[in-house]
């Protein structure tokens, strides 16, 4: 007897792969926080708004300015993001660097084998 699929079998095969590429060696891995805002900086980057670190600050939804710019830091330094200069010598912009992209393009291809496998 055939094992029917359920859509929820794709989003658990997407979880599994994402696993397994979580062990490659790439970036040092963020905490659920910085998850929260890698995803936020991301998003504005494809609707192609900038983001300066003190927009950020001002996310209450994210917590208070000081973990917000403490969790920021400790992304920059682990390779996630970087601080771009603006006209304005006092704003910084955020952008992904490219390994977080690649970050992205991983999660890309898993989604989109899982899909497949999942049909």
């Amino acid at each position: 007897m055939k094992k029917t699929k359920r859509p929820a079998d794709v989003y658990l095969r997407f979880l599994q792969l994402t696993e397994a590429i979580r062990g490659l060696p790439a970036l040092p891995p963020l905490d659920p926080l910085e998850e929260r805002i890698l995803a936020f900086v991301a998003r504005a980057g494809q609707r192609e708004q900038r983001l300066s670190v003190r927009d950020m600050m001002a996310k209450d939804e994210l917590g208070a300015p000081a973990t917000i710019h403490g969790r920021l830091k400790s992304m920059r330094e682990k390779g996630w993001i970087a601080l771009a200069d603006t006209e304005d010598a006092r704003r910084k912009q955020i952008e992904l660097t490219q390994a977080a992209m690649r970050h992205f393009d991983r999660l890309s291809k898993c989604l989109m084998q899982a899909a497949k496998t999942g049909a």
